[in-house]
């Protein structure tokens, strides 16, 4: 054991010389973003660690100092026995947490709102306001068993496990997800994002900065799921326009008998380019109505609410006649409201509210597939 003691010693200071250079090859993409939306959380995360760590180092010197001055063997300056209470150290105590918990909470209030997923973006860097009239790029995101397909309804193409952005331009991502509940993240663009079979997320993001990255599921869906990722390219507004042609140019389409190929578990997908999409596509991947024969969820739920309204059910569209099960579902109303749309109608293709009669009872909105919202984690 003695022998090998200078050998062990040896070893431990040459991989402590060389810890620094294999770590000098990670890539905290988190900290280098290049998008906008991704730039303002890589903030927020400093922000939050430069706050705890005005607590930590304090206590951690602290913590020094208390152990030296007051250390075995050395003499105390002063003695107090009937101290029990400091003023000055009850307010420093108290206040510089409060203090803390009170920013954090400004600032978690703001950022809560800025960078909802939802929330359409304003800007598309610092300084940058977007242009009026300026049009979003659309984009379906549906998450796989174990891949990411990408559809581009204005381009009319599709692709599988790789996402073109140009720069400089806003991008509407709409997210579902067919079978596993997953999460969309690509770390250099924004933060995660849910996938739910049958919901709806969005996610509203710019990429800044030309170059190429991943993205990846970070939630765990099984067998596949380390392999479950996606190239992000960022490129210009021509070099954009260059790969829409390149995809066009593919010879696959994307209809509902190669999507429903394609919706199989599958594991290390390659990359695949699609010419053109199917109509409705993405609606009925959300719906889950892309097999044939089979029925869409929207229409479930319109028949349904149908049912229930010409049995005078809580859920009904119109008002019904109260009675003491709809009374504990709803408040009577004595309002009469005229007839509108609410957009989750619009998307379903349900008819218009109508108006309450006196004496009835408020009728409650069921959630419609591609209603709910999603937060980002």
């Amino acid at each position: 054991m003695t022998s090998r003691s200078p050998i062990l010693r040896r070893s431990r200071r040459l991989f402590a010389l060389a810890a620094p250079g294999l770590l000098g090859g990670c890539n905290m993409v988190v900290m280098n973003p290049t998008g906008d939306i991704a730039m303002q959380e890589r903030n927020l995360i400093l922000i939050a660690l430069a706050m705890m760590l005005l607590v930590i180092i304090p206590v951690m010197a602290l913590t020094i100092i208390f152990a030296w001055r007051y250390r075995k063997g050395r003499a105390p300056e002063t003695y107090d026995p009937t101290f029990d209470h400091s003023t000055r150290i009850e307010v420093v105590v108290w206040s510089i947490p409060l203090l803390i918990i009170f920013c954090l909470g400004v600032i978690t209030w703001i950022t809560t709102h800025t960078l909802d997923p939802f929330r359409p973006l304003d800007r598309i860097a610092p300084g940058r306001p977007i242009p009026p009239g300026t049009e979003p790029l659309d984009i379906q995101v549906v998450a796989m068993d174990w891949k990411w397909l990408f559809i581009y309804p204005k381009q009319g193409i599709a692709t599988v496990n790789e996402l073109d952005l140009p720069v400089d331009v806003p991008v509407r991502f709409s997210i579902t997800s067919t079978s596993q509940m997953n999460t969309f993240y690509a770390p250099t663009l924004a933060g995660m994002i849910y996938a739910m079979p049958g919901m709806q997320s969005m996610l509203h993001a710019v990429l800044n900065k030309p170059g190429d990255s991943w993205g990846y599921s970070g939630n765990y869906t099984g067998r596949g799921f380390s392999d479950m990722r996606f190239q992000l390219h960022g490129v210009d507004r021509a070099g954009f326009d260059r790969w829409v042609a390149q995809v066009k140019a593919s010879p696959n389409a994307l209809s509902t008998g190669s999507y429903l190929t394609l919706e199989k578990p599958s594991e290390k997908a390659p990359v695949m380019h699609f010419s053109s999409v199917s109509t409705n596509l993405f609606y009925q991947a959300l719906n889950r109505c892309v097999a044939p024969g089979s029925v869409c969820t929207a229409d479930i739920m319109r028949k349904d609410r149908a049912l229930d309204a010409d049995h005078g059910g809580p859920f009904a569209i119109d008002g019904a006649p109260s009675s003491p099960a709809t009374m504990s579902m709803g408040a009577p109303t004595n309002a009469t409201p005229a007839a509108a749309v609410t957009p989750e109608q619009r998307d379903a293709g349900l008819p218009a509210r109508g108006p309450a009669k006196p004496g009835t009872t408020t009728a409650i909105s069921l959630p419609v597939p591609g209603a709910p919202r999603a937060a980002r984690i």
